[in-house]
């Protein structure tokens, strides 16, 4: 790109142990950073990115974590050209957060929760730049107002858990270009975002990298994100780089078949799919994770798995001919607001607000919208797990809203829900096998506990998990393998109506697509209807016959799921559609002739 290199990563080696096992976690990488630029790395969890970016910010705890070799060149502005794996402490206390700044995945768990949020931005100014507390007062105000809060005197003294996810991360941001660092490295920062709050995150960084001149790594496990903002793009896959270059030339011709198979697992929005590739469409895997082979283009397989205009209006026509399993009249469920206590006339806040509409047996409403549209609180309130202000719910024909609390019980076995974190949804005390079990017990399902045994291992067989699984506990399964436990015990009671709330939201791509086309499987084989809910519009059209597009508690827009993307009705579905990265050349070149353009 004819810029100099500021940073420089050079056979980078992190290894990981315990007393029982090593995994080598970066295996010899290297990789370099221009001035100015955007470093995009990628790849699924375990792959090594976040290791590289730890590595780069001497954050590597040891143990378990050990740095064993290579070198990591940076130009600092302060004491010159240095390698920072070996330069000493204090020198590397003064260039982090100061010279080269870093924005974690979780906000959540970044922030303090006992300090405000200003206090936690001063404390960086007071610390790298010797401020008075009111210089770094007006500064962290300044710096609030840049990366666009609202009322940022107001939210300098909130607490973090008084604000969004989205406004948490902009408050992690301003922390992170406090000291205008010379590189930003960011980490998953829109993961689990709504997309409209991910689109304004990915604009915002990329406007303060040009205000700042600042070079960016930008980490993410989707292609789709890394192709709005990234110049050059680092595919990583257990701990070794498969493939690096200009992101428009690996998005346009993809030299390695497992950064093609990242390309094709997200769902496409211009696609009608029966079923989405998975990276086993792309390479063939040996035993020990290693890539043995590569398979079929992309172009034959994507053909092969398109649904056809005759398959789709089967499914539809199909769709309406029984009368509705679920039927959901007006509901609204209001919460007094927090300040309501002190007036005389008391405020709401209307989290679900007149909402109507029915599902179809084996048919799947997907229910899209931002954070805090309702989505969540109108299927805890279908499910009776919190009391409805008004409405009434059929299930079955069955009015599941006026029943006792004993007789609502055994409804619910039939109607079902899985969270959207699976790792709090399992009691980390017992084996998975006994908490799939547990149900069956509850709801009298099985003859005795040899026969529910049996079931329990056949059915972690079938969400694709070893019989052997039964006896490990919560913490020694990867994200996706968890979501598979949580559907393995919905399925323990036959369930005739599941509600997946963001079931797939934090997953990677890849595991993503795996556990999307599971639902689907199971739809298939047995049944189901599906309320599922998201706040990604291309996941919600892949899995969805109808739509419902909710904004502040009441529905904007609802049809069929094709036609909305074809034809939104309404500006807040058409902003929804638009804020989908979709990682396409064209996309990326009109960027780039936008940015040329600047």
């Amino acid at each position: 790109m004819g810029k100099t290199n500021i940073l420089s990563v050079k056979n980078l080696k992190v290894r990981f142990s315990s007393a029982t096992t090593m995994v080598d976690a970066v295996k010899g990488s290297s990789f370099s950073l221009a001035a100015g630029s955007t470093l995009g790395i990628v790849g699924e969890s375990g792959s090594g990115k976040s290791v590289s970016a730890l590595s780069i910010m001497k954050l590597i705890q040891s143990p378990p974590g050990e740095i064993l070799g290579g070198e990591i060149w940076f130009d600092s502005p302060t004491h010159g050209r240095v390698n920072l794996l070996n330069i000493p402490r204090k020198m590397m206390q003064g260039i982090r957060g100061n010279e080269i700044s870093m924005i974690f995945q979780e906000p959540g768990t970044s922030l303090n929760p006992v300090f405000t949020c200003g206090y936690q931005v001063m404390e960086v100014l007071r610390l790298h730049k010797g401020m008075t507390k009111a210089e770094a007062r007006a500064r962290t105000i300044e710096l609030f107002q840049q990366v666009e809060l609202p009322r940022p005197e107001k939210l300098l003294d909130a607490y973090p858990h008084q604000i969004s996810g989205g406004q948490k991360q902009r408050v992690m941001i301003a922390m992170a270009i406090a000291c205008d660092p010379l590189v930003l490295i960011a980490d998953e920062p829109t993961t689990a975002l709504d997309v409209t709050v991910q689109k304004s995150i990915l604009a915002l960084l990329k406007s303060l990298q040009t205000k700042h001149g600042m070079a960016m790594i930008f980490i993410s496990h989707d292609l789709g994100v890394i192709g709005e903002i990234a110049d050059e793009v680092l595919v990583m896959r257990k701990g070794e780089i498969v493939e690096h270059g200009d992101v428009l030339s690996v998005f346009e011709s993809p030299k390695h078949p497992y950064t093609r198979g990242l390309l094709a697992c997200r769902p496409k929005m211009d696609s009608r799919m029966n079923r989405l590739p998975v990276l086993e469409d792309f390479v063939k895997i040996g035993a020990n994770g290693e890539i043995l082979a590569d398979t079929p283009s992309m172009d034959m397989l994507m053909t092969r798995l398109r649904v056809t205009d005759e398959e789709y209006q089967k499914r539809q026509e199909g769709l309406r001919r029984p009368a509705p399993i679920l039927e959901v009249k007006h509901m609204k469920k209001y919460y007094e607001a927090s300040n309501a206590w002190f007036q005389r006339k008391k405020e709401y806040v209307k989290a679900v607000d007149d909402v109507s509409f029915v599902v179809y047996p084996g048919e799947t409403l997907g229910l899209v919208g931002e954070s805090g549209c309702g989505k969540s609180t109108l299927a805890r309130t279908i499910l009776q797990l919190i009391p409805a202000t008004a409405g009434e719910v059929y299930f079955k024909g069955q009015a599941i809203h006026a029943l006792s609390n004993k007789a609502l019980r055994k409804v619910r076995k039939d109607i079902s829900i899985i969270f959207q974190d699976p790792f709090s949804s399992l009691n980390p005390r017992i084996p998975v096998g006994e908490a799939i079990l547990e149900p069956m017990e509850i709801h009298g399902i099985g003859e005795n506990k040899k026969e529910r045994k049996e079931r329990v291992m056949s059915l972690l067989k079938r969400v694709s998990l070893e019989p052997n699984h039964y006896y490990r506990f919560p913490h020694e399964f990867s994200g996706g393998q968890r979501q598979r436990i949580c559907i393995a015990r919905t399925l323990a009671l036959n369930p005739r109506f599941i509600i997946c709330d963001e079931s797939v939201s934090a997953l990677d791509v890849s595991v993503q697509a795996q556990v999307l086309n599971l639902f689907k499987e199971l739809q298939e084989e047995y049944g189901f209807s599906y309320i599922f809910i998201s706040h990604d519009l291309s996941v919600v059209k892949f899995m969805s016959d109808r739509m419902l597009v909710m904004k502040e508690g009441k529905v904007v827009e609802s049809g069929d799921a094709e036609a909305i993307y074809a034809n939104p009705q309404s500006d807040y579905t058409r902003s929804l559609i638009e804020a989908v990265p979709s990682g396409s050349v064209e996309r990326i070149r009109a960027l780039r002739r936008g940015k040329m353009g600047a």
